[in-house]
């Protein structure tokens, strides 16, 4: 089984979370209660996303995607399980995926549910708030935008046309729990696995790290690509400290 993490996607132009170190490069993501009760959490969050979609949209898999996807054709890879929510992994090729944090491209209704293309959402963004598309921004991880010093509470943020709920994409947040049929998928691969192979990912985030432990317990290989610390590496068979994009297409090629 393979799972991968921000590192794989930062050829295609997505920035990650952390430093080498394993620390923060920014604030955290936004929190999933902090999202729900709070509108002007949500206000500032949309008009972040509003311009860091620009990005997202236009970004293409890399060496690293393209890797991934040929040893999954060559029967190399049972499943491929991603952190990451630029659903670049599928635009690559690879069919047995599960996006463990949901996709960026996706929004969905709290209320009732009701599930819509991102797309479609930022035009209604654009639509009422004309000015704040023009507005300089550096590009975040998934989707998000370093837009702050302005004030959210003008930023219009368009309610579910259905039922006139809360919006919000379709990714797990913090605070917010990855859906149980996701996990049982990854652990089913994993007890079918000879072993996993982590990519890009410093397995911070214990919704992540868990599969590293459990192979590690069940006395599967971890090997792990990588630039940097890991919360796994006491735990590794071994690790290779390449870019993503080098160390898979290496293997690939193999």
């Amino acid at each position: 089984m393979v799972l991968t993490g921000a590192g794989v996607s930062t050829d295609s132009g997505i920035p990650d979370y952390r430093d080498a170190a394993g620390a923060w490069k920014r604030k955290p993501p936004v929190d999933f209660r902090d999202f729900m009760r709070d509108p002007l959490v949500r206000a500032r969050y949309w008009a972040r996303s509003a311009i860091g979609w620009t990005l997202m949209r236009r970004a293409e898999p890399n060496a690293a995607h393209r890797a991934l996807a040929r040893l999954e054709q060559a029967g190399r890879v049972n499943l491929l399980v991603t952190q990451n929510v630029d659903g670049l992994h599928a635009a690559a090729g690879s069919r047995a995926v599960v996006d463990l944090h949901g996709r960026i491209d996706g929004v969905v209704c709290m209320d009732c549910r009701d599930r819509t293309p991102r797309a479609a959402l930022q035009a209604r963004l654009v639509a009422g708030n004309p000015q704040w598309l023009g507005l300089s921004a550096g590009i975040a991880p998934d989707g998000d935008a370093d837009l702050d010093g302005h004030d959210f509470s003008r930023f219009v943020v368009p309610a579910c046309e259905r039922c006139g709920g809360v919006l919000k994409p379709d990714v797990v947040f913090y605070g917010e729990n990855v859906p149980r049929e996701r996990v049982e998928r990854s652990y089913a691969a994993l007890d079918e696995s000879d072993g996993l192979l982590v990519a890009g990912s410093s397995l911070m985030v214990f919704s992540g790290f868990r599969f590293a432990r459990d192979a590690a317990r069940a006395g599967k290989p971890v090997l792990m690509v990588n630039l940097g610390v890991t919360r796994a590496d006491v735990l590794l068979t071994d690790k290779f400290a390449l870019p993503c994009g080098e160390a898979l297409a290496g293997l690939a090629a193999e």
